[in-house]
């Protein structure tokens, strides 16, 4: 055994630990806990090494604590229903079960040729019944409680193909898989009442120390939370009044004029008697179909509905326009113009030539006149003052905001209101590949639950796949035609399915008891093991993901499940790795595959496609991907995790290099050769009766040094630091090896006890070499002592009139009188000195010494 090859000994250490089960975990068990866990993706059957970033980031973790003796646990399952395994279906003309649990297969390959360690006893798919019998029973608990229910919300519709696309299925605005234009069409769904806790998802962010603040602030906007008033604004044609909301009630005579959200449901109304009502609703039409960041981002575009409203307070008429840039999903779904102080207001009223008028002027400026504006004036601290604004005119901001709302309370037309962005969770999915929702429509007895003793709702196997005309779910009779469970009469089940973002939502607490067929998890092991120690997991899943997760969390709390209310102590999201592939120059990229068609821009296209070089995520489409078997092969799977965590900081994106790997390699080799010549010498060498007696100083000390900085950088994911310091104690080793070969045996099996947790199949096979007894897994990390980590020298940097001059070393620890002693004898620092007089001495304890000199 006298070189490093790979392959000889990674699948062995695989066979080993899975033969041993060394991942395996009772969570009963005593001890101090530390919960790992990764996001569960979603089995597509492909990784690359980009995905292993994520993966091994965790898998370092796992077996780092378990050797600092914590009751590790590390579980792995899979997201395993939604949209892309029908697809894959159509295409492949298999069954979406056939071809996810294949990708399962696959990619648990690929996580044993990583080397990465999961508990699979724990394992959870949430394709399998005895997984979404728990969503099904977590829905009626939701259901009994008022926060799951049934409304009308709009969908995309094919009129082509006769079926209900997800978002990912329209592109450009036709669909995917025949071309043809998507429409807007409202549906009755499921919902589940999110908003009831919005208040507390919002506080809640403010416990979480160890989570990233950007993502804190992403789910902070989310979730939107905004304080003002309601104010009703009449409409003398309408015979009613339209409510606004609004954070700035102190502007309110400033508002000139109203704009609605297309979908407003007074728009209709509105326009009812409009000379152009069919271009008005065409156009309704067009922006309803538009995504509502494409509305946000798009130009503002606006139609004037032909009515008025009144101003409440000026008791001037306003015109009422609509505008593609007000949803429905924020606040009321209308909002009062103040076009001289809303830089969006303003920039419409100057498109549409709409009226301005200024109610806010700096404390002591002149107000200016509409027209000399340039763009709106918005108040940027307390100085601002209201005027042209009859009661609230010359009051502060703050003082006219309080002001004004408590006179549109006194007058009946508003109150003070909290409002959010966040919009109820919309659950229901047309589709076929994931968890039946379990609901009954009895013609007599309306809504009906399914009884829990009936759960799970199986989702049947001999479906149709065409994704057209439909959810093939509806069409299955044996599965839609049910006795109600309250009459018996003859039924129809629902036959919508959820989000996957339910299954995603609760899984973290089913890992502690996923054989568990009486209860969704055992309550009491759940409590001790929640939250999360740590979460790893894209910045993609910021928003939704985690705030379902935190949502359901909560919920589950309500319901005397859980003691926490917050699943994730701490997250952690790992960057991309990049490398350079190509891409399709074509104008928006927006086409997928349909059998030998390409669809781009809603047409057939076969033509030529010419590739030109470009950095990016690594993915298919862009031809970059580097695939880990083919590295794996070549260079070992320890090569490919040291170099991934050494390429660069884990948070921060990183270009992927091939010559990155080889220096990964060739250290790795290095420390294999260093492992061969240390064994050689240990076994001509006794063992010296006093500890630590025969270890050079200088090894002795850069392996306590490392040990420190190894234990800290890990804990706090600098991965890449950690690897260079192992790197700096392999090298001070290699100095030392050839004169003291049998005094390294001990520092040697430091550094591959701090090793393991980077490269654990080399590290393994070399503690095996030495003799050691077990797994170095299962050895316990090592310490650090102090009192060995000292230099015995310190140096001290010597400035004049604070100046960089010279530089001394002394004895460790320092003493004043010795190293002004040293600074005198400093031959450089005499030259800056002599001739002069030193007025001050200025000595900071073991770091430097300035002298004031004239």
């Amino acid at each position: 055994m006298t070189q490093y090859l790979p392959k000889d000994i990674e699948e062995k250490w695989q066979q080993r630990w899975a033969e041993a089960k060394v991942a395996e975990v009772d969570v009963k068990a005593a001890g101090d806990k530390f919960y790992m866990l990764n996001m569960f993706p979603y089995p597509s059957g492909d990784l690359h090494v980009g995905h292993g970033r994520n993966y091994i980031l965790g898998d370092v973790l796992f077996r780092f604590f378990r050797m600092k003796g914590r009751v590790s646990l590390n579980p792995m399952g899979w997201d395993a229903f939604g949209l892309p395994a029908e697809n894959a279906a159509i295409k492949r003309g298999i069954h979406p079960r056939e071809w996810t649990l294949a990708n399962i297969q696959r990619m648990k390959k690929q996580f044993a040729r990583w080397g990465i360690l999961y508990d699979w006893s724990k394992e959870v798919a949430s394709c399998e019944p005895t997984y979404y019998h728990w969503n099904q029973w977590l829905f009626l608990k939701l259901y009994e409680k008022g926060l799951a229910y049934r409304g009308k919300a709009p969908v995309n519709w094919c009129p082509q193909d006769l079926t209900v696309l997800a978002n990912e299925q329209v592109v450009d605005g036709r669909c995917e898989r025949c071309g043809a234009e998507v429409v807007q069409k409202e549906l009755e769904q499921w919902f589940f009442r999110i908003t009831d806790y919005a208040d507390r998802l919002d506080a809640g962010l403010d416990t979480l120390e160890h989570w990233p603040d950007k993502v804190k602030t992403m789910q902070r906007n989310w979730i939107g939370r905004s304080v003002g008033a309601d104010v009703e604004f009449p409409v003398p044609t309408l015979g009613k009044s339209i409510r606004i909301f609004t954070t700035r009630p102190d502007t309110i005579f400033g508002a000139t004029f109203m704009v609605l959200a297309p979908e407003h449901p007074d728009v209709a109304g509105l326009i009812a008697d409009h000379p152009d009502r069919a271009a008005i609703e065409s156009w309704i039409g067009q922006v309803r179909n538009q995504s509502n960041l494409e509305r946000q981002e798009s130009g503002k575009e606006g139609k004037f509905t032909g009515k008025f409203a009144v101003n409440p307070f000026t008791k001037e008429e306003i015109p009422i326009w609509l505008g593609n840039f007000v949803l429905m999903q924020y606040g009321t779904g209308a909002i009062m113009s103040v076009p001289a102080h809303d830089q969006r207001d303003f920039e419409f009223a100057r498109q549409y030539k709409l009226p301005i008028k200024v109610v806010i002027s700096g404390a002591r400026a002149t107000p200016p006149a509409p027209d000399d504006l340039e763009e709106a004036f918005t108040a940027k601290d307390d100085s601002a003052v209201i005027v042209n604004s009859g009661l609230i005119n010359d009051l502060a901001v703050p003082a006219a905001i309080d002001r004004i709302s408590d006179e549109i309370e006194r007058l009946g037309i508003g109150k003070k209101t909290i409002r959010y962005r966040l919009r109820d969770w919309l659950i229901s999915r047309q589709r076929y590949w994931g968890t039946p929702i379990p609901m009954i429509y009895c013609a007599g007895c309306g809504l009906v639950p399914v009884p829990e003793r009936d759960l799970p709702v199986e989702l049947p196997l001999d479906v149709p796949f065409t994704g057209r005309e439909g959810n093939p779910l509806a069409k299955h009779e044996a599965f839609v035609n049910v006795k109600c469970p309250k009459c018996g009469a003859d039924s129809k089940r629902e036959t919508d399915t959820m989000d996957t973002f339910v299954d995603s939502s609760w899984y973290y607490a089913r890992f502690i008891s996923a054989r568990d067929n009486e209860k969704i998890f055992d309550t009491k092991l759940v409590n001790r093991w929640l939250p999360v120690d740590q979460y790893i997991g894209g910045i993609e899943h910021a928003i939704l993901h985690l705030l379902y997760a935190r949502f359901i969390c909560r919920a589950m709390h309500d319901l005397g499940l859980l003691e926490h209310e917050e699943p994730f102590r701490r997250l952690f999201n790992q960057a991309m790795i990049t490398k350079e592939g190509y891409r399709d120059p074509s104008a928006n990229m927006a086409w997928v595959a349909l059998g030998d068609v390409e669809w781009r821009d809603g047409k057939p296209y076969r033509g030529p496609v010419e590739l030109v070089p470009e950095m990016g995520k690594m993915s298919k489409s862009r031809f970059n991907v580097v695939a880990p078997d083919e590295l794996i092969d070549r260079y070992g799977a320890d090569t490919q995790r040291v170099y991934t965590l050494f390429i660069a900081p884990p948070e921060k994106e990183a270009a992927w290099s091939d010559e990155g790997v080889i220096g990964a390699y060739r250290f790795l080799g290095r420390v294999w050769n260093l492992g061969q010549a240390i064994l050689g010498g240990a076994r001509a060498t006794p063992p010296a009766s006093v500890p630590h007696a025969s270890i050079p100083p200088t090894v002795l000390r850069k392996t306590h040094q490392t040990i420190d900085a190894v234990g800290r950088r890990i804990e706090r994911f600098e991965f890449n630091t950690a690897v260079s310091a192992l790197m700096e104690l392999s090298n001070t080793l290699g100095d030392h090896v050839a004169e003291h070969a049998g005094s390294l045996r001990e520092p040697y099996l430091a550094l591959l006890k701090m090793l393991h947790p980077f490269a654990p199949h080399m590290t393994e096979e070399l503690w095996e070499a030495f003799g050691e007894k077990g797994m170095i897994l299962t050895s316990p990390w090592p310490e650090a002592d102090p009192a060995l980590m000292q230099e015995d020298v310190v140096t001290i940097v010597v400035q004049v009139n604070g100046k960089l001059r010279g530089q001394i070393e002394v004895p460790n620890p320092p003493v004043e009188s010795v190293i002004m002693g040293e600074v005198q004898k400093n031959e450089r620092v005499r030259s800056w000195i002599e001739g002069k007089q030193v007025v001050k001495t200025i000595y900071v304890p073991g770091k430097l010494v300035n002298l004031v000199v004239r």
